[in-house]
């Protein structure tokens, strides 16, 4: 039987990824959803958080992907409610509001999921397990992806707590964070800010451990997702976000697809539900934190959705 499950925040992630998953969902009912304008054809909306919850005691889980500014609020109102909760990446605008909601969690004994969707990516594990037993040598992210095409007139990407370009970064970073033998830690930091601009649109990052990273939101044309990682038993590279496996040059395993991911993420969901765990991550956003707190900032031209 499937459980009935609230999504809140109908926006182009949510329509794009967590609907499809969520019919095609063997442990889920999409039951309700709470949007301001947004809507999912056959599921029961509304605009009031609160009320839905108080109409629909039945939905035990909610799943929030609206902006992570007010995220914190919604997901304390869940959770003070009894319902079990899953975060969209990021989990929170800080992380000390995420702590907050997990020792919340605890206490009222519900699940809390922090998701990193691209953690689920079909060659991730893979990836993890050849590097599981080898040095790394040397590794380099380079994210660069087209802001306009993926947060169309989303201007809250530029505002403070929006996370500008660490908002695709970040999913490099969670994988990055899973698939490395031993963890790393930020070392230095370049940001550029456009002026008109609270977060920054591109970022150059050094870590210890030889690891470095390039994200920047101004690509055009063809998007790179790409993890080189460097090794004395050959070179691996992560491409699509993580979902193709290269060993020195030969695919080696995934599929050219970011489909499997929400799929996953709520396959976990269940899992941590029927046992009444809680799966809470914080080391991708900790290296964003520490980014800004270690990052030179430079300045660029007014940039606009």
């Amino acid at each position: 039987m499937r459980r009935s499950i609230a999504l809140i925040g109908i926006g182009k992630i949510a329509l794009d990824q967590h609907v499809p998953a969520l019919v095609a969902s063997p442990d889920w009912q999409l039951a309700a959803t709470v949007s301001r304008s947004g809507t999912v054809a056959g599921v029961q909306s509304y605009t009031s958080f609160g009320e839905m919850l108080a109409r629909n005691p039945d939905i035990d889980t909610v799943s929030l992907c609206m902006p992570p500014v007010p995220r914190f609020e919604y997901a304390h109102a869940a959770l003070m409610a009894g319902r079990h909760v899953m975060l969209e990446k990021p989990p929170g605008a800080s992380l000390a509001e995420v702590h907050a909601l997990e020792r919340l969690a605890r206490n009222q004994g519900l699940t809390l999921f922090t998701t990193w969707h691209s953690r689920m990516a079909h060659a991730v594990a893979p990836a993890k397990a050849w590097l599981a037993d080898t040095t790394i040598t040397r590794a380099h992210i380079t994210w660069r992806e087209d802001v306009r095409k993926w947060h169309p007139g989303q201007t809250w990407v530029f505002q403070a707590g929006g996370m500008g370009v660490f908002d695709p970064g970040i999913n490099a970073l969670s994988i990055l964070t899973e698939i490395l033998p031993a963890p790393v830690h930020m070392r230095g930091a370049e940001l550029t800010f456009p002026s008109n601009c609270q977060t920054p649109i591109a970022a150059s990052l050094t870590f210890s451990g030889n690891v470095s990273a390039d994200f920047d939101w101004r690509q055009q044309g063809p998007q790179t997702w790409d993890i080189a990682v460097e090794t004395p038993k050959g070179q691996l590279y992560l491409r699509m976000g993580g979902n193709v496996l290269e060993i020195d040059g030969k695919v080696q395993a995934g599929e050219n697809s970011i489909m499997g991911e929400y799929p996953a993420l709520y396959a976990r969901m269940a899992e941590l539900v029927k046992t009444g765990a809680s799966d809470v991550d914080l080391s991708p956003m900790i290296h964003v934190a520490d980014a800004l707190t270690l990052g030179i900032r430079t300045q660029t031209e007014a940039f606009h959705l």
